[in-house]
């Protein structure tokens, strides 16, 4: 069942802006900030860090669109690999970032899972898209895999029924928003129960009331926290170099009395040291993400 075949292309800017590649950003960053010194030493430092150390076991339940969705073709449907728990009461689909394999893909979701543990416990399930290209045709591949997970998310909701909770990280955030459009335009959002939004790669303004989102994140039943830190380099710098716009992952809404009816803003700056952190035990957000969960 395919719910929507949307076009991208009113997302997606190839005009005069950065194609994005960790060279170019490199590059760039060590002009810019080396005109102040110490240009490679601020590069380095804001694009370091990293989300632990967990390495997923191979049967980590993924749900998969890698060679399987296009910006031209986004009507195929996700494979799932792996199994989870079916005794648990929920589910949480964690949906990763920028530049990540199949491999990380698992890894993150994983560490989530065991994050989660002590917490609220449930199967955390990665799902797994093609991120690892250039910046543009990264986000393009977000777009374009709404209408596939969305179409998942109905698919689940119609053979299982278990709540779903869905993570979006990074440029996640976007495929994460992007699919809740595809849901209530097909009149189906009561099929998530709450989106988490972490370091989200979206712009500020673009969840207000009067945003690309807004009328989304108010239509929808599920309650939509996003969770943002003045200590996340990665979007305060190189996402507003490359898309020359704020993130919304990094200060929260850009109106604060804009922001529609079922969105919350949470700052976790005092929790959050850099873009990697958002998801790591004991050192992230998560016991505030669970705070948020209905």
């Amino acid at each position: 069942m395919v719910l929507c075949n949307r076009s991208i292309s009113e997302n997606t800017q190839t005009d005069d802006r950065l194609t994005l590649t960790r060279r170019r950003v490199l590059l760039a960053g060590g002009g810019v900030a080396g005109l102040a010194g110490g240009g490679a030493l601020y590069v380095t430092s804001a694009l370091g860090g990293d989300f632990g150390d967990e390495t997923a076991p191979e049967t980590h339940p993924t749900i998969t669109t890698r060679g399987r969705v296009s910006p031209d073709s986004s009507n195929a449907s996700p494979e799932l690999e792996g199994s989870w728990d079916d005794e648990s009461e929920e589910l949480f689909v964690f949906v990763h970032g920028f530049d990540t394999d199949d491999a990380t893909a698992r890894d993150q979701a994983y560490t989530t899972q065991v994050g989660l543990e002590s917490l609220r416990p449930a199967p955390v399930a990665a799902y797994s898209w093609d991120s690892d290209v250039d910046w543009e045709p990264a986000k393009e591949l977000a777009d374009a895999n709404a209408a596939a997970l969305a179409d998942w998310l109905v698919e689940w909701a119609d053979e299982d029924g278990r709540p779903v909770h869905l993570i979006g990280y990074s440029l996640g955030a976007r495929l994460c928003v992007e699919t809740l459009e595809v849901l209530t335009d097909a009149s189906q959002g009561e099929v998530v129960t709450s989106v988490s939004l972490l370091g989200g790669a979206v712009p500020d303004d673009s969840v207000e009331l009067e945003g690309r989102y807004g009328e989304t994140i108010e239509t929808l039943e599920a309650p939509v926290s996003n969770f943002h830190s003045g200590n996340d380099r990665v979007l305060s710098w190189v996402y507003r170099l490359s898309d020359r716009t704020r993130a919304v992952g990094h200060h929260g809404i850009a109106d604060p009395e804009a922001a529609p009816v079922g969105y919350t803003d949470v700052d976790v700056t005092d929790q959050v040291e850099d873009h990697f952190s958002y998801f790591q035990p004991e050192e992230g957000c998560l016991p505030q993400l669970v705070e948020e969960l209905p």
